[in-house]
């Protein structure tokens, strides 16, 4: 008993210091984000000046706004493209579906480097030598860019939902003759629309913290936040860029909470929330 009772707290005292590990750098920056100095490491006094930066520095509010705009339609269409694609291999799935879950793995375990290099010269040929000059744009570069795997989260979202519900309204809907759209839109849509939200919510985060990708294809002019960071840190760190980065984890903590608020109202206990959240 006293082994196991030892066993218990040093179990604990390693999860706490695992907590404390991976959240202590979240929580320096939350702290500085309110520090009045110059740079970020040199502490000088308390205050919101800092936030207040977002808004009066131009450089500072065009990329956070590039960033949210970004988020914003991507999430859209990875929503749209990977609710099809989930239910239609849930659904309907024949010989297609098991190269197309190929590819779907292929998307997210591919390292983003690999994708960000790859989308570069496709961007270029299409805008430049194939005269589609929305290509040249930069926000539509990064919506691209940051759909992609998106869409991907979305399809094993959708799918994990409906593999676990029953067919039976489908099915009985159908022996009444109701049409292949009424029966979506009105029984599998409403059925599926919790894992649908969760995705597009979960898209909206997976966009504002893309770095590699929109390091790669943006232009002058559309700079998202990921990649304001990545060049402020050349000069040194100032107060707005940990102001900025505290505001970016509370609206990707909003939308994870409203994730598990949909899954919750639906019926989902705490772990069918992690599985759908995790496609599996």
């Amino acid at each position: 008993m006293k082994r196991l009772a030892l066993t218990d707290i040093s179990l604990k005292v390693w999860a706490v210091i695992v907590f404390a590990f991976l959240f202590a750098p979240i929580a320096v920056i939350i702290i500085y984000s309110f520090n009045e100095g110059r740079l970020l490491v040199a502490w000088n006094e308390f205050g919101f000046g800092s936030f207040g930066a977002i808004v009066t520095k131009p450089a500072i509010s065009d990329a956070v706004l590039v960033s949210i705009q970004t988020g914003f339609i991507a999430a859209i269409i990875a929503t749209a493209l990977g609710t099809t694609a989930g239910v239609a291999l849930a659904r309907r799935a024949g010989k297609w579906a098991a190269p197309f879950l190929l590819l779907l793995v292929l998307v997210t375990v591919t390292p983003e480097i690999v994708d960000a290099v790859s989308l570069l010269p496709w961007m270029v040929f299409l805008g430049q030598d194939l005269g589609l000059s929305i290509f040249d744009n930069g926000i539509v570069r990064l919506v691209v860019g940051h759909s992609l795997f998106s869409t991907a989260v979305v399809a094993y979202i959708v799918r994990s939902r409906l593999v676990g519900i029953d067919e039976s309204l489908e099915e009985a809907a159908a022996d009444l003759y109701a049409p292949p759209f009424k029966r979506f839109t009105q029984i599998t849509l409403p059925l599926v629309m919790p894992a649908v939200l969760a995705g597009g919510l979960l898209s909206f985060t997976l966009s504002l913290d893309n770095t590699i990708v929109s390091a790669f294809v943006q232009v002058s002019g559309t700079t998202p936040w990921p990649v304001y960071v990545l060049s402020a840190v050349r000069t040194g760190l100032r107060p707005e860029i940990a102001a900025v980065s505290t505001i970016m984890l509370l609206l990707t903590l909003v939308a994870l909470g409203l994730v598990a608020y949909v899954l919750r109202r639906a019926g989902d206990s705490a772990t069918d929330i992690a599985k759908t959240v995790g496609g599996g």
